[in-house]
């Protein structure tokens, strides 16, 4: 593909105006102010009027499944949330039900310009082929929750990993990569996680796990641990000699930050989330100052509600204004990167989440023809304050076109809103039992 006189935002998320870009299989081939001299070689050329290309992003912390639970476990903390709501809901999903929310989750980020997101769930298989079909990639892990105290090989999850990595991790050229997951300190223990972070040093693979989301967390994981905070109690156990997706991060402390920049952690953002279930809000500024990675998450439907990712970015742009009392914290450009370029870095997808020649060709096209769009005193202010998912137009993964203008290219998205209808209407019967 070939785009013509198009407005891009470039490597270094900056704005310029009438650009060309071009597209080579999987690849950022050509970007320039004018034609390449064989432009015919691009085949199909997009017409450029009213749009702006940009890194697709990447949602760094998802439970896609929990798309069943849209609406239904609300306005509760998060422990009460946890136990007396999802959980049980969680335990009446079978493999079809994750595989078929997952294609609609997958339906709902492509629209909004979303190409792969880090998921942390069951029936990791069905969730495999789901994200396959559907064109896009994911970072993939089967959950854990770890109650009992014994080695993680005594867990039926430990050889259900084995087979994963082996038949799963590098599946649809590349776009599937499996990491290992631990819930959380709270839902672990000591020789799970020492475990786990020794099986992920010989495979070289990440870790996904819930750090300090809750004050209760943190605080009862050093009442439990001498002190120690969730990150350290990591630390102290390996984890972190791994990379490791860390989301939520809330009530993380100095100390703790300073350990997550040593051992290079990504801070995953959930700002929809934490307000929603009144978690607070990470210290995002102050980990910006120290160097750590951070990127952008939507978390499970059930705590945010939507797959758009441009809204997150709207409020991570703007609660750390009013959270501080300081206008000038979280640029535009800040967030942008945490959506993009933050979250493929995350994924060990070094080759992503930048408009560079030599990147994958994973890109968003906005229409930027709608009133919110005028005028463009700064355009990254129009992306970041005045955007929405719904004016995304066109979105690329690796090259190929998987959502354009409401056509969705690998998923049957009547198919899949009807399927996930009857199940949940199936799994609430049950409940009721």
């Amino acid at each position: 593909m070939l785009f013509k006189d198009i407005a891009i935002l470039d490597e270094n998320f900056d704005y310029a105006a009438g650009m060309w870009v071009g597209v080579k299989d999987d690849t950022i081939d050509y970007i320039g102010a004018s034609a390449p001299e064989n432009a015919a070689d691009y085949g199909e050329t997009y017409d450029g009027a009213g749009k702006l290309l940009m890194p697709a992003f990447y949602n760094a912390h998802a439970h896609a499944p929990m798309t069943l639970l849209r609406g239904y476990a609300e306005n509760a903390p998060l422990q009460q949330w946890l136990n007396e709501m999802v959980w049980p809901f969680e335990a009446k999903m079978n493999g079809e039900d994750n595989y078929w929310a997952t294609a609609l989750s997958c339906a709902e980020m492509m629209r909004f310009g979303c190409v792969s997101f880090s998921d942390m769930y069951y029936h990791t298989p069905l969730r495999a082929k789901a994200v396959g079909e559907a064109g896009m990639k994911a970072n993939l892990c089967e959950g854990l929750l770890a109650f009992e105290p014994k080695p993680y090989k005594e867990y039926p999850v430990c050889q259900a990993n084995e087979e994963y990595f082996s038949t799963l991790h590098g599946a649809f050229d590349g776009r599937i990569l499996m990491e290992y997951n631990i819930h959380a300190e709270y839902t672990s223990n000591p020789v799970v996680c020492a475990d786990i972070a020794q099986l992920a040093k010989e495979k070289g693979a990440g870790i996904h796990v819930h750090i300090s989301e809750t004050k209760n967390e943190h605080e009862e994981c050093k009442q439990r641990h001498d002190g120690m905070t969730p990150v350290q109690y990591f630390d102290s156990l390996g984890v972190l000699d791994v990379p490791v997706t860390a989301a939520h991060c809330v009530w993380v402390e100095e100390d703790d930050m300073d350990i997550m920049a040593q051992k290079g952690v990504t801070c995953v953002c959930n700002p929809a989330s934490n307000m929603k279930l009144a978690s607070g809000f990470a210290p995002i500024p102050r980990m910006l100052e120290k160097g750590i990675n951070v990127a952008l998450g939507t978390d499970g439907m059930a705590s945010n509600n939507n797959h758009d990712m441009m809204q997150d970015m709207y409020l991570m742009a703007l609660l750390y204004k009013g959270n501080q009392l300081d206008p000038t914290v979280i640029t535009p450009k800040q967030a942008l990167y945490a959506a993009t370029r933050g979250g493929a870095l995350a994924q060990g997808r070094a080759d992503c989440g930048l408009v560079k020649v030599g990147f994958k060709a994973d890109l968003c096209v906005l229409d930027v023809t709608g009133p919110a769009w005028a005028p463009m005193h700064n355009p990254l202010c129009n992306v970041v304050y005045a955007g929405h998912g719904s004016d995304v137009v066109l979105t690329l993964c690796d090259g190929k076109k998987i959502y354009e203008n409401g056509v969705y290219f690998g998923v049957d998205v009547e198919k899949a809103k009807a399927e996930v209808t009857s199940r949940l209407q199936r799994i609430c019967e049950e409940l009721k039992a």
